[in-house]
């Protein structure tokens, strides 16, 4: 019995049982979607996170008030201390005083409420010298028509979802506009509720960034900032930029060593490893999950083929009676097993590349959009996987077949 024939049994013997073979074809094809999902999924989001994080300067470090413990700030963890150092003045010049600094940027920030055409949103505020945005945010651009006024307190920049919120028709804010910024506050001296209010102009609508404090925020300038946010000269973030990205830690050195762990020091470095930690431990459990499905798909075909071996008892008699090898009694079971795998894992490809689609949101209301990431290499090792792990399900059942007795199979029942 030679290959095709071999082939040829295959197949009749698959489509004799079509119900059987597409339950545990469909098996198969579960596990193999669920894992190639995980797979472009994950790459999907990673490369949405790099290049998120490319419009950051990889030579800016963001300086807080407080420090919280190594390893806190998890779910049911006790909330930041209080903070031990004032951001002033004094801070800033004691930090650019350090080797490799270049410059020091502070900010305060908070939460307004903007008033525009009778309409009333709450939007956050970032209070900086509006000419250092460029050093934050390197890829900032503005729309046509926009001019940056450093000196006007009464300038007000907006970021483009701010001013055209996602979802309508009509702009909230448009160039050259008044609105007006409520600030609400307690009272430190009588514990009532205060507003504070201001009018501003807006003179410039930034475009989309990538930078998350820039793209849903508006901008005003220290001194207005201060002012509206009741802030008394007290930073709230000190944008500390290194003379290059490779003295950051130099920089966050020498910092430590003025203020040590009274102090918060966050690098792009440490925010991309928190990310992937997380981003990690969420594909390791949707891996997981993915294998169990190839395993209980694997277990499908040992019951498929198992109990083909019993069903087809007599007609593997027969074939040993008219002379064909055990061997190819095992081929015969192993092929089997392999088509099935061929087509679950094939047909997974397909279901896998659409179900990354589906994991990463690719629809309406989706923004931004997560567009999975598929790598020929991740998708052949899938599919290698999946066939392999379906050979050896179908390993037993084979071997059960191949050593049947052809007086046992013909024995009237």
């Amino acid at each position: 019995m030679n290959i095709f024939e071999i082939l040829k049994f295959s197949l009749e013997a698959l489509m004799s049982r079509k119900l059987r073979s597409i339950l545990t074809i469909l098996m198969v094809m579960a596990g193999s979607s669920l894992l190639n999902s995980v797979n472009g999924f994950g790459a999907g989001f990673t490369d949405l996170f790099n290049k998120q994080f490319s419009n950051l300067a990889p030579n800016v470090m963001f300086v807080s008030s407080s420090q919280q413990d190594p390893g806190s700030g998890g779910p049911g963890s006790a909330p930041p201390p209080p903070a031990k150092i004032t951001l002033n003045a004094a801070v800033v010049n004691r930090i650019e005083s350090l080797p490799f600094v270049e410059e020091v940027i502070p900010t305060y920030q908070s939460q307004i409420e903007l008033h525009s055409k009778g309409d009333t949103r709450t939007v956050d505020v970032f209070s900086v010298d509006p000419e250092k945005l460029k050093i934050i945010s390197p890829t900032l651009e503005y729309e046509p028509g926009s001019s940056i006024r450093p000196n006007d307190p009464s300038a007000i920049i907006v970021a483009h979802d701010v001013a055209n919120p996602p979802g309508k028709n009509t702009p909230f804010i448009t160039l050259g506009q008044s609105i007006r910024a409520t600030y609400s506050f307690v009272d430190p001296d009588t514990g009532k509720q205060e507003d504070e209010s201001k009018n501003f102009v807006v003179t410039a609508i930034a475009k989309e960034t990538g930078n998350p404090t820039i793209d849903s925020s508006v901008i005003i300038n220290l001194g207005s900032g201060n002012i509206l946010l009741q802030k008394s000269n007290k930073y709230d973030t000190l944008f500390t930029v290194a003379s290059s990205s490779q003295f950051v830690p130099q920089v966050e050195k020498g910092i430590r060593s003025l203020y040590g762990n009274d102090i918060g020091i966050t690098t792009l470095e440490a925010l991309l490893k928190t990310v992937r930690e997380f981003t990690g431990g969420i594909n390791a459990f949707l891996l997981s999950i993915a294998v169990i499905s190839l395993i209980v798909g694997a277990v499908g075909i040992i019951t498929t083929l198992y109990t083909s071996v019993i069903e087809r008892t007599r007609e593997i008699g027969t074939l040993k009676a008219i002379g064909t090898e055990s061997k190819n009694i095992l081929f015969l079971f192993l092929v089997e097993a392999l088509l099935i795998g061929m087509i679950g894992a094939t047909l997974g490809l397909i279901g896998g590349i659409a179900g990354g689609y589906i994991l990463g949101g690719l629809g309406p209301g989706a923004d931004p959009p997560l567009i999975p990431v598929y790598l020929a290499s991740d998708l052949a090792g899938v599919w290698v996987i999946s066939v392999l792990l379906s050979v050896a399900a179908g390993l037993f059942p084979a071997w059960k077949a191949s050593r049947t007795l052809p007086i046992e199979a013909l024995r009237p029942q």
